[in-house]
């Protein structure tokens, strides 16, 4: 019987196995099952064995018939009928499990066996002897039976061989040979018996432990082989010959290796950006682990990767001189966002605290300039109170900043995270307002694509998004006619796109670098806040923003601007009946 573990995504399962074989149940063989498979094997070489046996001595039978002497019919029809019986229990019986006590199917296997083959000593061909052939139903029963039906077999065997042996002699010196000869087999097969079924019931004990010790060391495996790969850390196995043998998950995401594409063992010199692992790998084997050895894989059509790596040699394999490097991999750039974020959870508790404390003398100072500022007539007082008021604006406008950062950081509203809107319709209001507050006019121009498509996101924080993009973008464009552009796109089978674009000068690279950290500003006079809020508001609901320098079409002429782009997600059941296409409007 199969028994096998096999693994599910996310969870292990065990298919059926007899209770004999796990782990903590003791061999039994009450159930009617086959238990083991080396039993199965067992059952049918004797079932086998029985069959070339009554094909032989029918084979016999009928050679002494035609070319020695006639013999009766019915022994000619008895190995018939034996040969027939065979034929059907190697076909059609199955094993009942081994250590089993009397049953019905001893009495056509075994107990069949042992009348056979006494009807025909019985009746002898000439000077044939049949005896031996009495120690394949002891033998049968002492290995695939218990212990007191192999004893009790070998006791019947023996008890019919005497009775054979004084039925054919009489009582007295002449038959006493033959009498000790018969009683000398029987005691043969009483310990044939009896160690016969001592083996075989230490060879299934060793079976079942190697059977129990295979499954535990598979569901190991299996264990190992989740727990691997769910880790965050890479985890690449290398040989001497630098091929890969094992890779999860995040090592082929780190490597840029698609299953699709890349087989499941691969060579690091496949692909020059792996050279600098295959030369870790070297070094390894080589001299000595590594440990914690930063490196950078250019790739050619992605992003580079930069990874911390460190390195364990195993011990060498049998006796070939082999071993194995494990490469456990980290992402730098995450364990840099990881740091970054418990140092921003800190900084946040801590400005929420300061930026409560500034509030209220901030507002004595507000107000008290306000009312110093009515009393006074003198153009130069006039202007220190403009510049303690706009100081004053400005330092409150810090404060509301570091508050929204707590804000966006804190616990989603389950309101707002839930909302569906149409995206065009609020894109069209929110930038009519601004167009209007800040008299932008021809300035801005809006390219909607998605009308009646609904998108999750929460209409105020979309609001802000779109106001603190719309103001970065105004601040560098030009105030040429349609220096900045808003538009919506659609992407077939993806999410929702919201774009703000501009025709401002390109971004420094140490600027891009940064863009969405806090507190980090081209400007002196900017608080740093406005885009990494605009990207919590952004995870809150499961969106993400990001920026490109691309094309677009100003007029009649191509231009190159800055592009900051949101993925917002559709709402449940949200399709376009309209053509889609994955290149935004111009």
């Amino acid at each position: 019987m199969n028994a096998a573990v096999r693994n599910r995504p996310g969870s292990l399962s065990t298919q059926t196995l007899p209770p004999s074989i796990l782990p903590g149940s003791p061999m039994g063989a009450a159930d009617g099952d086959t238990e083991l498979p080396g039993f199965a094997r067992l059952w049918t070489a004797f079932m086998s064995a029985r069959l070339l046996i009554a094909a032989a001595i029918l084979g016999l039978h009928v050679a002494v018939h035609f070319w020695v002497r006639p013999l009766p019919l019915w022994i000619l029809g008895l190995c018939t009928g034996y040969l027939a019986m065979t034929v059907l229990a190697r076909t059609l019986a199955t094993p009942q499990g081994p250590g089993r006590s009397f049953d019905r199917q001893w009495v056509y296997t075994a107990g069949l066996d042992l009348v056979f083959f006494v009807v025909l000593q019985a009746n002898q061909v000439g000077s044939i002897n049949y005896v031996p052939l009495v120690a394949l139903p002891v033998l049968m029963s002492a290995v695939m039976g218990s212990r007191a039906l192999a004893l009790g077999t070998a006791a019947l065997v023996t008890l019919t061989l005497l009775a054979h042996s004084l039925w054919n002699n009489d009582i007295g010196w002449a038959g006493t040979g033959e009498i000790a000869q018969a009683g000398l087999a029987g005691g043969g097969m009483l310990i044939l018996a009896l160690l016969t079924n001592q083996l075989s019931a230490r060879l299934a004990r060793e079976e079942v432990a190697a059977r129990r010790s295979r499954i535990e060391a598979h569901v190991q495996s299996l264990v190992n082989g989740m727990v691997i790969d769910a880790m965050d850390d890479g985890v690449l196995v290398v040989d001497t010959d630098y091929m890969v043998r094992s890779a999860n998950p995040a090592a082929r995401l780190m490597l840029g290796s698609d299953r699709e594409v890349t087989p499941d063992q691969f060579a690091l010199d496949d692909n020059p950006a792996w050279l600098q692992l295959a030369h870790i790998a070297r070094q390894t084997f080589e001299d000595e682990p590594v440990d914690a050895m930063e490196v950078t894989l250019h790739h050619e059509d992605r992003h580079s990767s930069r990874l911390q790596v460190r390195t364990q040699r195993t011990p060498t394999v049998s006796d070939s001189g082999r071993c194995l490097c494990v490469m456990f991999m980290q992402d730098l750039r995450e364990m840099e966002a990881q740091l970054r974020t418990e140092k921003l959870a800190g900084m946040g508790r801590m400005s929420a605290a300061v930026a409560h404390e500034i509030r209220n003398p901030l507002a004595a100072i507000s107000q008290a300039n306000a009312l110093l500022e009515e009393d006074l007539t003198d153009p130069a007082l006039l202007r220190l109170t403009t510049m303690v008021r706009q100081n004053a604006d400005r330092l409150g406008h810090i404060v509301e900043d570091v508050l929204d950062v707590v804000r966006a950081q804190g616990p989603a509203d389950p309101h707002a995270a839930t909302d569906t809107l149409e995206l065009d319709a609020l894109v069209h209001r929110f930038c009519g307002e601004w167009i209007a507050q800040h008299g932008a006019g021809a300035r801005v121009q809006l390219h909607l694509g998605m009308p009646e498509l609904p998108v999750v996101f929460s209409p105020e924080h979309l609001r802000r998004i779109l106001v603190n993009l719309l103001d970065n973008a105004a601040r560098y464009a030009t105030h040429q006619a349609g220096a900045i552009q808003v538009s919506t796109h659609p992407v077939r089978h993806g999410p929702a796109m919201l774009m703000v674009w501009s025709n401002g000068p390109p971004l420094e690279p140490s600027v891009r670098r940064h863009l969405f950290e806090p507190f980090f500003s081209s400007e002196s006079r900017s608080s740093g806040l406005g885009l990494f809020i605009c990207r919590e508001l952004c995870e809150r609901h499961g969106a993400s923003i990001g920026y490109e320098r691309t094309e677009r079409a100003q007029g009649s002429v191509a231009v190159d601007g800055n592009e900051f782009f949101l993925s917002l997600r559709r709402a449940p059941g949200a399709f376009v009946t309209t053509f889609l296409d994955s290149a935004p409007p111009t």
